[in-house]
């Protein structure tokens, strides 16, 4: 299986919610395959984007959020858009309970 393949397994696994057990009948993959790649994608992505984008941000970043946020009619708005009005059963079960802060960039 080619990488672009397995990168796009492990995306729907994140986006759709989707267990390895499902996802074996589409990509032709073990379960402990797919659980092996979903392990390696979730360790990756913070080595390589911790720097740039996982941090805090910064005045500059403070800056431009708040002059995009605005462009897109959320004046005085730093990137802070919850769930709460949608219910419970709709969300990810890991993600049941939590405030979901979304950065708007």
């Amino acid at each position: 299986m080619a990488p672009h393949q397995k990168m796009t397994l492990v995306m729907r696994m994140l986006a759709y919610g989707i267990p390895a057990d499902a996802a074996d009948e589409y990509s032709r993959l073990g379960e402990s395959t797919i659980i092996e790649l979903f392990q390696h994608f979730i360790r990756a992505i913070p080595q390589i984007y911790s720097v740039t984008y996982l941090r805090s941000p910064m005045k500059d970043d403070l800056t431009r959020l708040l002059r995009k946020a605005s462009q897109r009619g959320f004046p005085s708005m730093l990137g802070s858009l919850d769930c709460m009005h949608r219910q419970w059963k709709y969300c990810h079960i890991a993600f049941q309970g939590l405030m979901l802060d979304i950065v708007i960039a």
